[in-house]
């Protein structure tokens, strides 16, 4: 084993330049709860060497006091840092070690095996080549040892260890083994896996860790660390250059470059290349680096372009191999982990993070959700965390990608929720879908502004939010009207009357209440387009529907009015006889009783009518309109 000691008359310039010349794995261990991950990676680096004395020494002390081994060395504690996961005995965290042998370097991610930390251990497998999937051969396969395998083969890992543990406590029968191995293999068919192989292994004993065990006569396999010292996970990259533009380095007025690591393919001075989304073509003059220019730059080399022609490209856009382009697009289908305890509901809109690029997006249908454990299809109108399903997305901008399948970094993205920064989800892109490339947007010669000067006014859109029962279409209604005196041309979109119609398909959970607003955003924007003064009356709950609803407006034409009576005035009003059934539970998913109304952070107009008559409140919203210069003349 390769430790961090030199011999006498070794010279450190070889010996740095020996271990610089070496390949890097990286590979990750996953599994259900206890099946001995941390156990393996921790005797990987006693063995390994990696292991220094201070460490064996309190490794000593804390396997007395944290230990699951009766006192003798816990090898796990050597990777579960967290004091949680050693209070506990189980990995809850991502723990990533480096380690080294003769012949190669290793980065290895140690994943949770418990269901809720699915989206750590899909963090692991995002950058793995290959994967250590534990079974312990008491249990045989579990329902985590299927989930992780799918998600494995999901995120593109492509070689597979089936570490069969714990075979002192059976006695190491080889029928327990090849049991194992039988029912894995069969599971395993559909996943595409390009190896599968098994090891029945003690990784407390070390039994077929470092060399075949005389435990195990049976078994004429590798053993595990020289296995992972010998394959092959290199593939030929035969793939077109690629490289998402990071920075733009522009130190003086005579050098102007893009920075970036390319991810696929190679490039050389002189290659004709294409600036995306722009598809502005030129050819790369130098490539620079901190230690000077180079002939050539390859996958994960960080460098800095400069091109022959001035092209405006900033941080986002991908520098690609002009002969070879990668797809642009603004909707496609994709497989989706959800990482989220709120649930993910199509139509309702996030941010999209890939290649260096921030897009608002949103999922426009959930076409199935997958059944981890059987890989069958299934029903569903929302994903739940840790579930995956095949969904399509939208985006208000093209996306510049290759499918996952062709390129992880330029088919995978995240999703970001827009209120609260958070990683809701993570994406792997399929393929482009048909109708982004065949419907365009039809250029037409009379446009907003001509309808509006023929009308007069400046139309726009008053978003009406508050409880069942604040008053909303009472005051939406007497603003009509008296907008109608001034003879103007209005219309009212009011939530019961559009679920007659537009939206009698909608019922009223989560889902179906970001789809409802969403489809009346889209067609209040048309009546503005129409210039037309839109008046929208809904109980619209969520603050984040609202939003994506202004954001498709222009500047200053959605105007969110708040009708912000109190529950307690709205309930005791009761028109329709509504509260008194969700309390009875008549009613499941009202507003204000078991599903909850997000308040609007900052409206242009709030009202509450038990305090303002609606007569009133109406009048002040005309003189807002006509303050703002929306009436005309």
């Amino acid at each position: 084993m390769d430790g961090s000691v030199f011999q006498d008359g070794d010279d450190i310039h070889e010996y740095l330049a020996k271990h610089e010349r070496k390949d890097m794995l990286r590979f990750l261990t996953c599994g259900s709860v206890d099946d001995g991950k941390s156990t393996l990676i921790g005797r990987l680096l006693y063995d390994a060497k990696m292991v220094f004395d201070d460490q064996l020494e309190t490794l000593g002390s804390d396997s007395k006091k944290f230990g699951t081994q009766g006192g003798e060395i816990d090898f796990a504690l050597l990777v579960d840092g967290l004091a949680a996961e050693r209070e506990q005995g189980i990995t809850i965290d991502v723990a990533y070690r480096f380690f080294s042998t003769e012949k190669r370097k290793f980065i290895v991610a140690d994943t949770p095996g418990h269901e809720q930390y699915t989206r750590n251990m899909a963090t692991g497998a995002s950058t793995a080549d290959v994967a250590i999937i534990l079974i312990d051969a008491r249990q045989g396969m579990l329902p985590q040892t299927r989930r992780h395998s799918f998600i494995c083969s999901l995120l593109g890992i492509r070689h597979v260890v089936v570490a069969v543990n714990k075979m002192d406590l059976k006695d190491y029968r080889e029928d327990v083994f090849r049991g194992i191995e039988d029912e894995y293999r069969e599971f395993a068919k559909p996943l595409g896996f390009e190896s599968i192989t098994c090891i029945p292994l003690s990784a407390l004993k070390g039994d077929n860790m470092l060399t075949q065990s005389p435990s195990t006569p049976w078994y004429d396999g590798s053993a595990l660390l020289p296995y992972l010292e010998t394959i092959d996970v290199s593939r030929k990259d035969d793939q077109p250059f690629r490289m998402p533009v990071q920075w733009v380095n522009r130190p003086n007025l005579d050098f102007r470059g893009f920075a970036g690591t390319v991810v696929s393919g190679e490039v050389r001075p002189g290659d004709e290349i294409v600036v995306l989304p722009s598809g502005k073509r030129t050819k790369v003059e130098r490539i620079v680096t901190r230690d000077g220019d180079l002939d050539m730059a390859d996958k994960n080399r960080a460098v800095t372009l400069t091109l022959a022609d001035e092209v405006d490209a900033s941080r986002g856009d991908i520098i690609a191999a002009a002969q070879q382009p990668p797809e642009q697009s603004a909707q496609f289908q994709a497989k989706i982990l959800w990482m989220d305890d709120e649930e993910m509901l199509p139509g309702r809109q996030y941010i999209l993070k890939s290649s260096n690029r921030m897009i608002p997006a949103q999922i426009t249908d959930l076409k199935h959700r997958i059944d981890v454990n059987t890989l069958k299809e299934l029903s569903g109108k929302t994903l739940k965390l840790n579930e995956i399903g095949e969904c399509n997305l939208s985006l208000t901008q093209r996306l510049v990608f290759d499918p996952y399948k062709d390129n992880r970094q330029m088919g995978s993205f995240i999703l970001i929720d827009r209120m609260t920064n958070h990683t809701v989800g993570v994406g792997m892109i399929d393929y482009a879908l048909r109708r982004s490339k065949n419907v365009h947007w039809q250029a037409l010669e009379v446009n907003k502004e001509s309808r509006q000067t023929m009308l007069g006014q400046k139309s726009a859109m008053l978003w009406f939010t508050g409880l069942s029962g604040s008053g909303k279409s009472t005051v939406a209604n007497l603003v009509e009207k008296r907008l109608h005196d001034l003879g103007r041309l209005t219309y009212v979109l009011d939530g019961d009357n559009v679920r007659h119609g537009l939206n009698r398909d909608l019922g009223f959970t989560d889902a179906d209440r970001v789809e409802n607003i969403r489809r009346v955003g889209e067609a209040g924007k048309m009546m503005v387009d129409a210039g037309i003064i839109t008046l929208v009356s809904f109980i619209s709950p969520f603050e984040t529907e609202r939003q994506a609803v202004r954001e498709r407006m222009d500047e200053n034409e959605f105007i969110e009015v708040y009708i912000s009576t109190p529950l307690e005035v709205a309930e005791q009003r009761d028109v329709k006889g509504l509260y008194a059934k969700a309390r009875k539970g008549e009613i499941k998913n009202f507003t204000g009783i078991d599903s909850p109304y997000e308040a609007p952070s900052n409206p242009e107009i709030t009202v509450d009518t038990s305090e303002v008559a609606a007569e009133k409140a109406a009048e002040l919203i005309v003189e807002y309109l006509d303050s703002k210069g929306y009436l005309g003349n």
